[in-house]
């Protein structure tokens, strides 16, 4: 586990201590972005050569069984599995995951970028055909943070890929910096049928001026195919639960895209959003804590 995940971990459990217990869940409540890992089932092997962080493999297991019992733990109807960096581009825990517990699950793969397939590959388009027809996955997630001086998001090798993207109606989570922000822009214009995820609010600087990030990300907000997955953690300077200095960021982008265009992940965030963030109303909170998921992953419970 990462200290970003250990600090979002701890800050839901501490939260949900000092809240009530939680109610039935009057609508569906869906976290968009958890992982899932096993050390110990030689089936699903984590090899270093292939994983995209090797110098954070773990030695314990977070499997899907795990994660089931944490979503009735905080009432939650189906999680979407980001495939985990430690697995690199060998989806088959994902996929094993989805297969298995389709009622709880869906999932996104990692195949093409930093320490994966190269983005020119030319099998790259039947390779992600696979990955969603035959192994069941929504998409991928690309991550062109870990590539800070090179363009290639929306290099023109990569247009096969999004061509084939937009036919299968993927979705494309995308963690990036802010500096690559006008990357994504290019590609949503151009594939309006990709559907693309920002997460983590494109880890901007909530400290920095507009022009150096926040400005261009509620600058997307004019391509209806955009959306974005909030963060509290991943941003905060003060780093004190709940984190309140990221709350007018939220607001802003709440402002400027909507809650229908806005998705949570992790359980901490679902803790914030549903019992502390005031400015949402009780549709909005509907809308960012399941039912946009529901829309744009097309989940049926």
């Amino acid at each position: 586990m990462t200290r970003r995940d250990m600090l979002a971990s701890s800050a839901a459990t501490a939260l949900a201590s000092a809240l009530p217990p939680p109610a039935a869940n009057p609508a569906p409540v869906v976290n968009c972005a958890e992982h899932v890992w096993v050390v110990r089932d030689p089936r699903f092997p984590i090899r270093r050569e292939l994983a995209t962080c090797p110098r954070e493999l773990v030695e314990y297991d977070y499997s899907g069984e795990y994660l089931i019992s944490e979503m009735k733990r905080y009432n939650h109807n189906h999680t979407v599995i980001s495939h985990v960096c430690y697995y690199g581009r060998d989806n088959s825990y994902t996929i094993h995951c989805v297969k298995t517990w389709p009622k709880w699950f869906t999932g996104y793969g990692l195949m093409v970028g930093y320490g994966l397939y190269p983005p020119g590959d030319k099998e790259n388009p039947s390779r992600l055909r696979r990955l969603m027809k035959d192994d069941g996955l929504i998409g991928l997630r690309i991550s062109p943070r870990y590539d800070p001086k090179v363009v290639w998001f929306n290099d023109p090798v990569m247009y096969p890929m999004w061509k084939e993207a937009q036919d299968l109606g993927a979705v494309f989570h995308i963690f990036l910096s802010p500096h690559q922000i006008g990357q994504v822009a290019d590609m949503a214009e151009r594939y309006p049928g990709v559907t693309i995820v920002i997460d983590h609010m494109a880890m901007i600087d909530i400290h920095a001026p507009d022009s150096e990030g926040f400005g261009p990300l509620l600058a997307l907000a004019r391509f209806p195919n955009v959306y974005i997955r909030t963060t509290m953690v991943n941003l905060s300077k003060t780093k004190e639960v709940p984190y309140r200095d990221v709350w007018p960021f939220l607001r802003r982008l709440y402002d400027r895209y909507g809650a229908r265009r806005m998705l949570y992940a992790n359980f901490f965030e679902y803790v914030a959003i549903k019992d502390l963030v005031p400015f949402f109303t009780p549709e909005d909170r509907e809308w960012i804590l399941g039912r946009t998921a529901m829309k744009i992953y097309n989940i049926k419970l």
